[in-house]
């Protein structure tokens, strides 16, 4: 308790502080970004983008709060931040059904709310950028379905799915597209599907316990990397990661990321889910600084696949400096 109070207290006095201005006479704008969970890396990664393209404009103060994959942290940073009256308020909802009615608040106050990349059950927000998590779904399946076809001539074969935090729409749409495409082979069958929470660890631990039930194993879909990696380092504890592939979903740049364990030859694919944040900013920056610009509702950017035939160039282009 006292921690929370601590970190309460630690957020409001930089609100304030950014409310007040710059010390040179100007007020500056503020800019408060509500983040799921540091921990994750693709999350890290936007935290690292997001300070960097917002430095470029010396009149905005960009704050970030850490829900730490708590939804009612995450309420009530956002709630703080709504009696800041931010100039823009930028939410990666931990989960869609928790985050939905303080948004909505948020809106009621006026504030310009930019959800990144995870919905809400209602349009409680000013724009909403992200990636079209069933269209990678249906890609990565595509994928796996034609690696299964290439090992056995036929689309045959065993798929466990590390599923990610359940309810949340990045584990819904990648688990539905693929299995739009696995259900038009019945002889593939998906014999687990553990939910991992999107952290390494826990994946580990979950088909540690699936290795010890299946005999055989084909391939790991995770639904994003650390789970699909934690799922391969199971494996190898067990004298097992040669029988089965790995694929996993958001294909980072940057020496931990997805797309370097592609070039390590421990994911055989993964499917870049954009940080979304370059967009949110410039989207962000004309809200603050054209009053004549009107957003559109949505804006979906597009996935890549990466192989080891394309790795070593994504690498470079989705690596953060």
């Amino acid at each position: 308790m006292r921690r929370q109070l601590l970190a309460a207290l630690t957020l409001a006095s930089a609100l304030f502080s950014a409310a007040c201005g710059t010390g040179n006479g100007k007020r500056q704008l503020l800019v408060a970004f509500s983040q799921a969970n540091n921990a994750e890396p693709y999350r890290a990664m936007q935290n690292a983008l997001m300070q960097k393209l917002w430095a470029q404009y010396p009149d905005v103060k960009l704050v970030i709060s850490d829900a730490q994959q708590d939804n009612s942290k995450q309420v009530a940073q956002v709630e703080t931040f709504i009696r800041q009256k931010p100039n823009l308020l930028i939410v990666a909802p931990n989960e869609r059904a928790a985050l939905t009615a303080v948004m909505g608040q948020a809106m009621e106050a006026g504030i310009p709310v930019i959800c990144l990349e995870r919905d809400i059950l209602q349009p409680n927000y000013t724009t909403y950028v992200h990636s079209d998590n069933v269209a990678i779904g249906r890609l990565a399946g595509q994928f796996i379905v034609d690696y299964l076809t290439k090992k056995y001539g036929q689309p045959k074969g065993n798929i466990v799915a590390m599923r990610g935090l359940l309810g949340v729409e990045g584990e819904i749409n990648r688990d539905k597209g693929a299995s739009e495409i696995f259900q038009k082979y019945p002889q593939i069958r998906m014999v687990a599907d553990p939910v991992a929470d999107w952290i390494q660890a826990k994946a580990k631990d979950r088909m540690t316990e699936v290795l010890r039930a299946q005999p055989q194993i084909d391939v790991v879909y995770g639904h994003n990397d650390p789970m699909a990696v934690g799922a391969y380092l199971a494996a190898r504890e067990l004298n097992r990661e040669k029988e089965m592939i790995f694929v996993g979903v958001d294909g980072l740049g940057g020496p931990a990321g997805g797309i370097k364990k592609v070039t390590d030859g421990i994911l055989a694919a993964t499917f870049v889910y954009p940080l979304c944040v370059d967009k949110a900013v410039e989207i962000g920056n004309r809200i603050l600084h054209d009053p004549a610009f009107h957003p559109d509702k949505d804006y979906t950017l597009d996935s890549l696949m990466v192989t080891p035939a394309n790795a070593r160039q994504m690498y470079d282009k989705f690596t953060v400096p």
